[in-house]
């Protein structure tokens, strides 16, 4: 199943990096596009576990729900730098994002430590995306102003929902600088982090016990710990 998993993954890599290779912000509008959907795929089924009774979790509701609203900002973030100007990026994003939605949903009805699976090399991919781009464009990004909208999400709005989708105790939220285009994506990069260590969590065994917000308790960070441990290992 894994096997499988990784190949349709490739198959939206090769759609961002190579198509994309010499177009950065098209191609990180596109991955912010698709990075947005299993969270919506997920808290879809959620709901429908919680109307027919099956079960209750209102921590994992409210965590998808962030990092929904994180994966947002990052969209926002990329159409303020121009990566949504063409029609055709816009097509195929959107087109991707629903054939992706209506994958999602099935898996995460019968197999949700797949879903996860899933997402976690998504946001993997994501994370190294960045980290590369960040290394190659360092100075040009230093002399560029941050866009309004990461200002707003990331230090002078409601911090809540930022904190929200960090799987950390309540006492190390991240404060990150926002001062230039740089800063930006250093923090998109690391939000994606955020989001492969969540991945990470629920794929554990005592998920549903341990799964927390982090505005809650510390229990869901001991559980990401012990589950980025385990990661480590294998």
């Amino acid at each position: 199943m894994k096997m499988l998993i990784r190949a349709i993954v490739g198959i939206l890599v090769f759609v961002t990096d190579v198509v994309y290779k010499n177009r950065p912000y098209p191609r990180f509008y596109v991955l912010e596009t698709i990075a947005r959907v299993p969270y919506f795929a997920y808290l879809s089924v959620l709901h429908l576990n919680e109307t027919i009774g099956i079960w209750r979790k209102a921590d994992w509701l409210k965590i998808h729900f962030a990092e929904t609203w994180n994966e947002l900002h990052h969209l926002l973030i990329m159409e303020s730098l121009g990566g949504n100007r063409n029609w055709g990026d816009r097509f195929l994003a959107q087109h991707l994002a629903i054939a992706y939605y209506w994958l999602i949903v099935p898996l995460y009805i019968v197999l949700p430590r797949y879903a996860y699976y899933t997402m976690e090399l998504i946001e993997e991919h994501a994370y190294q995306t960045y980290d590369t781009y960040l290394k190659a464009n360092e100075e040009l990004l230093k002399m560029q102003p941050a866009p309004q909208v990461a200002i707003n999400y990331y230090r002078d709005g409601d911090l809540y929902m930022f904190e929200e989708m960090q799987t950390t105790s309540q006492s190390i939220f991240r404060r990150p600088k926002v001062d230039n285009l740089y800063d930006v994506f250093i923090n998109v990069r690391d939000d994606e982090r955020e989001h492969v260590k969540t991945m990470v969590a629920c794929q554990q065994p005592e998920a549903q016990l341990t799964f927390r917000s982090p505005h809650d308790t510390n229990a869901f960070a001991h559980a990401t710990a012990k589950a980025m441990r385990l990661n480590e290992r294998s």
